[in-house]
């Protein structure tokens, strides 16, 4: 890997954390990305010369401290701003190492609830926290919210200028103010797990580091919120989910179905946890969603699966969440209960939806029920369009060898 690669590929980890870090000392989401940003130029210029640091997100870390305590420095209310930050940072040098895991995840969640801040709309705030969290860029969050890279873009600059114009303090709030942002909280590490999981672009299926970050901070929500039922409903799904991710690819880094993956090699510890979890849930769009996760958990054998209970599940989560994707999911569990044929007209009845006009995963399932009815033609041609409609390599690769296969 050449040393631009290794940069972007440890920037891309860590940048959130850095980012969460520095907010803490300068007070602006804005500015902090910023800083991490120079951090960033400041790799790529002097690693290329020096080699990649032993540890990597240390110096980074470390490198951007330094810049947010200059910046402090340089305003003239640096003694109330050093006051805030702490008597520590008056005559030490940022630490070399990330503080310790509690507190990377305190910044974290101060971070995610910044960004949630009800003073900007609730699409501003999942865009933002996407960004600074996951280090996502506007074109994979256009597609995770099948919108358009302008219109996400100019959400992103605006919402970051309107936390920094309201002066919106960088903290996990406490009563209603929680409450008021705990659903955009929610959705945000959902969806930056999502991207872990299936990516929508690159390389790689899987992006476990994503994936780890939203986990943790579920948990760290969880133990934050214990009388949430939905903060346990997204932790028990997401820790159904993290239990597959070391079987969803194969050793070249392919795609492997859910049908076709080895559950032995299934993270028990994992879905111990999502089954705790799910005990202390209750009846929300997460908890409905990790019931399902947990059906699949429970199946010894692909064959096991109860899907009859699973297109129930969906039927009750479609009612809560109108959404032609959750509409698509359940007709992927009515064609296994029920068979194609009886899916088919579901799956048909979504091809008008202008949401889904792009969404790669309709013409793959609609492709999926065609073949398995004898129809290798259309099949072929549902394949290769959702083979040109998705932006991950893997997925690609996945879908036009199923078209060649007919």
């Amino acid at each position: 890997m050449s040393t631009t690669r290794a940069v972007e590929a440890v920037f891309r980890i860590e940048s959130a954390r850095i980012i969460a870090g520095v907010a803490r000392i300068v007070r602006d989401v804005g500015i902090a990305e910023e800083i991490t940003q120079d951090a960033l130029v400041a790799a790529l210029e002097q690693w290329p010369q020096s080699g990649v640091p032993d540890k990597p997100g240390a110096w980074l870390m470390a490198t951007a401290k330094h810049r947010a305590i200059d910046l402090v420095r340089r305003k003239e209310t640096y003694a109330r701003k050093l006051a805030e930050v702490g008597r520590s940072l008056e005559d030490a040098a940022p630490p070399a190492e990330p503080t310790a895991p509690e507190d990377i995840d305190d910044d974290l969640l101060r971070l995610i609830f910044t960004a949630c801040h009800p003073v900007l709309a609730t699409e501003a705030r999942i865009a933002l926290t996407l960004r600074l969290m996951g280090g996502l860029t506007t074109q994979e969050i256009a597609r995770a919210f099948l919108s358009t890279e302008p219109t996400v873009a100019q959400r992103i600059v605006r919402a970051k200028r309107a936390l920094a114009k309201a002066g919106v303090p960088f903290e996990v709030p406490y009563g209603a103010d929680r409450e008021e942002r705990l659903g955009s909280v929610l959705e945000v590490i959902y969806l930056v797990f999502n991207e872990g999981y299936s990516a929508t672009a690159g390389d790689d299926l899987v992006r476990p580091a994503l994936c780890e970050d939203a986990l943790r901070l579920a948990r760290v929500l969880a133990g934050l919120m214990p009388d949430e039922p939905e903060v346990h409903g997204l932790a028990a799904l997401l820790e159904f989910q993290a239990s597959r991710i070391a079987t969803r690819t194969g050793p070249d880094g392919e795609p492997v179905l859910l049908a076709d993956q080895n559950r032995s090699k299934w993270n028990r510890l994992l879905i111990r946890r999502g089954v705790e979890a799910l005990h202390r849930a209750g009846a929300g769009p997460y908890s409905l969603q990790a019931a399902i996760a947990g059906c699949h958990a429970d199946a010894v054998r692909y064959e096991d699966t109860d899907w009859r209970t699973i297109a129930a599940l969906y039927g009750r989560l479609v009612l809560l969440i109108p959404s032609p994707v959750i509409e698509l999911n359940r007709a992927v569990a009515v064609s296994m209960a029920d068979g194609p044929a009886a899916a088919l007209p579901l799956v048909d009845a979504l091809t008008t939806e202008p949401a889904l006009r792009s969404y790669h995963l309709l013409p793959s399932v609609r492709g999926d029920l065609l073949e398995r009815l004898g129809r290798p033609a259309e099949a072929r041609a549902e394949f290769e369009r959702a083979a040109s409609l998705t932006r991950n390599a893997r997925e690609e690769t996945l879908l036009r060898e199923r078209a060649a296969r007919l």
